[in-house]
């Protein structure tokens, strides 16, 4: 559609213009006929009340509709506890009707596309059942996610209800109907099953402490079974325990006493009897990291605060802490000849010298310290300690922040469920301004602000000058609010939180006596189809971080079998990727020349079978058909594909239209430009060749 700026009238007066100008320039008779005069008369009319027209600054309005076809999702669990326990003709009617369904879906105008837990497009005919985990919540959030632009009408998921990895998707809210298809056999296989481990990841040398096993068991009742813990292949205890009729699972509790300090691995394993259904799922590892005694630990703050409380809970939440609580010029002063190992500094240096005292005495100890910055944190004096950290604020202005785990920083690993709880804190106030890293500091979390990260520091770790002791700095400020927040949305159990501080607290202490080539595993455990990683950082002589240091690793197998990789640790603090490998316990040994001096380290890793998909053989249909009927679909199952089918037609889902509108300035139209200057061109053109000037 064609309009102007101004009142259509005036269309009327560019007219007049160009008629006036043609009638003064053509009026008289000129040395070419009457035909050629009218032809010349109506360019030049046309090319002059035209650009009157332009004048008025005219546009065009151009309309776009847009018809966009409702889309089916055909979500589909492809765990191997699909494979493993669904029964092979309810299996082959899904693999075989999956893509008549979604062929006749697109003949009825839909637009489908297929997802598994794996891969975000794959073809309904080309499934594999051979995920390793569960996480029904993130295939649907992510079905949703992937079509918000588009006309979302409903998911079809296919699955046996079983979930053993990230939230219950009965707890979220979806916007669209669900049509559940059942798989799995709602009748329990005879099966024995170490279904959980629960014990303290931390022991003291020459005490003793509790793992209690959870066994569970299907088609045993009455009978018993016998339970056995390993270290290296040597068995500890063994013991028989009941099983009860009537229930399905029960507990035992072994006391073992902590060796000498150092990582153990111990295997809980019950034995494989007559019958079972599969025995992927008797076997468990607890890891125990022995150590001499518990760490002590200085809490000072400048002035009461609510973070206060927040981290002595933290804190003593890990009952391998003694803590010492003392808040500058409130209560009891710190005794004279108290001790710690590691000191938590809340808002300390404080302005106008509060807590100078308490200050010194951790400088003095020597201790490494994590050190919490707040509004009553004096900058210019904190900047004095050289704690990896430069802080430069711009008066009291701040950004509201939530942490955003910083992946290259593998000393602090954090699985999806950890992410997700730190993305869902709420913002808190860190001091906004100029924030240098210093050499060898690095930032374990960034700032995120708002739906913005960035690559702002939030805790940094850094070494004092010279070789002194570790520093870690939290510039956040009300992280109490994190813990409650979290506190309420996981029935009391922050344990993102006190994870977080505890193993802040950790890493300063075990990196007191640093050494100058270190090679770790980034995790206690790698599954089979991992992506096996290892840590690496490397010193100079004043233990300054330095990087792309050629390193030579050697992975040994128990076999005996050996494998070098030579590798450069990258400035990014990306770690060392071995890909997946077999189950097994790995030896390693690293070499590496940094100065002119020979290094070395070595360790081991363990990869293992976790059969996470064969720990539950019971389908829960029941949650199927719960987010069916929530959402405003059904449940079916393999061989009533042609009545889902038909259900969706029936449910009426329109195409969805959208229309766009684009205006365009007629006077930025090229092609008008040249136009006008041909109409012009052919006047002067007929004009001197008829004779005319």
């Amino acid at each position: 559609m064609l309009s102007t700026a101004y009142s259509p009238w005036f269309i009327l007066l560019c007219l007049a213009v160009g008629a006036g100008y043609t009638a003064l320039l053509y009026s008289a008779q000129g040395p070419w006929s009457r035909a050629v005069n009218y032809t010349l008369a109506g360019l030049r009319f046309v090319v002059v009340s035209f650009l009157c027209f332009l004048l008025l600054s005219p546009f065009i309005k151009t309309t776009t509709t847009r018809t966009e076809a409702p889309t089916i999702v055909l979500a589909v669990d492809n765990s191997q506890s699909i494979s493993l326990f669904t029964p092979k003709p309810a299996l082959s009617q899904l693999t075989v009707g999956l893509p008549q369904l979604a062929a006749t879906l697109r003949e009825k105008g839909f637009r489908v596309e297929t997802r598994t837990l794996t891969k975000p497009n794959t073809a309904p005919d080309s499934l594999r059942f051979t995920a390793s985990r569960t996480d029904l919540s993130q295939l649907l959030s992510d079905s949703r996610e992937a079509n918000a632009e588009r006309n979302l009408a409903g998911v079809v998921l296919v699955s046996d209800g079983l979930v053993n990895r990230g939230q219950e998707p009965q707890f979220s809210e979806f916007n669209f109907p669900i049509f559940s298809v059942a798989l799995g056999d709602t009748v329990a296989k005879r099966d024995l099953r170490l279904t959980d481990l629960v014990y303290n990841r931390v022991a003291f040398s020459g005490n003793k402490f509790p793992l209690e096993a959870e066994i569970g068991y299907e088609g045993y009742a009455g009978g018993a079974a016998t339970v056995e813990v390993r270290e290296g292949g040597r068995v500890l205890q063994s013991r028989r325990v009941a099983l009860p009729a009537g229930r399905r699972r029960v507990k035992t509790t072994f006391q073992l006493t902590a060796p000498t300090p150092g990582k153990r691995r111990y295997e809980v394993r019950v034995l494989p009897q007559t019958g079972e259904f599969t025995v992927l799922n008797n076997a468990r590892t607890a890891f125990v990291e022995v150590v001499k005694g518990k760490l002590r630990v200085l809490l000072a703050g400048a002035a009461p605060h609510p973070d206060l409380k927040a981290l002595r809970a933290a804190i003593l939440a890990n009952n391998n802490f003694d803590l010492t609580l003392v808040v500058a010029g409130v209560g009891a002063p710190l005794p004279a000849g108290a001790s710690f190992d590691v000191a938590v500094l809340h808002q300390l240096p404080a302005r106008g010298g509060l807590g100078q005292e308490l200050l010194a005495r951790v400088r003095a100890a020597k201790v490494p310290v994590l050190y919490v910055l707040g509004a009553q944190s004096d900058y210019a004096a904190y900047n004095q300690l050289i704690t990896g950290l430069n802080v430069q604020p711009r008066g009291a202005q701040t950004d509201e922040v939530t942490p955003l785990p910083n992946p290259g920083f593998a000393r602090l690993p954090l699985d999806e469920e950890s992410r997700r709880r730190l993305a869902q804190y709420p913002p808190v106030p860190v001091p906004f301004g100029d924030l240098r890293l210093g050499g060898g500091a690095e930032a374990a979390l960034w700032q995120q602000v708002g739906r913005l990260p960035t690559q702002k520091p939030l805790l940094v770790f850094g070494s004092a000058a010279g070789s002194g002791p570790r520093a870690a700095t939290l510039l956040a400020e009300n992280t109490w609010q994190w813990r409650l927040a979290e506190a309420i949305a996981h029935d009391n159990h922050p344990e993102v939180y006190d994870r977080l501080i505890g193993r802040t607290l950790q890493l300063l202490t075990q990196n007191a006596n640093k050494k100058r080539l270190d090679v770790y595993p980034t995790q206690d455990a790698f599954g089979t189809q991992d992506d096996v990683t290892l840590g690496t950082e490397t010193y100079n002589a004043v233990f300054e971080r330095i990087y792309d240091q050629k390193i030579i690793l050697t992975l040994t197998d128990s076999a005996k079998k050996a494998r070098t990789v030579t590798f450069a640790n990258a400035p990014d603090g990306s770690p060392l990727h071995l890909g997946p490998l077999p189950a097994g316990l790995y030896r390693y040994q690293a070499r590496a020349t940094l100065g002119g001096q020979a290094q070395q380290t070595s360790g081991e890793l363990l990869v293992q079978n976790q059969p996470l998909e064969a720990q539950e053989s019971k389908a829960d249909h029941r949650l199927l058909a719960q987010l069916s009927r929530r959402s405003g679909g059904r449940l079916y199952y393999p061989a009533h594909l042609d009545k889902l089918a038909q259900d969706i037609e029936k449910a009426n889902f329109k195409p969805q239209l959208s229309s766009e509108e684009d205006l365009k300035d007629l006077v930025n139209l090229k092609w008008l430009f040249f136009a006008l200057l041909a109409l012009l061109t052919a006047e002067w053109a007929t004009r001197k060749y008829q004779g005319g000037v």
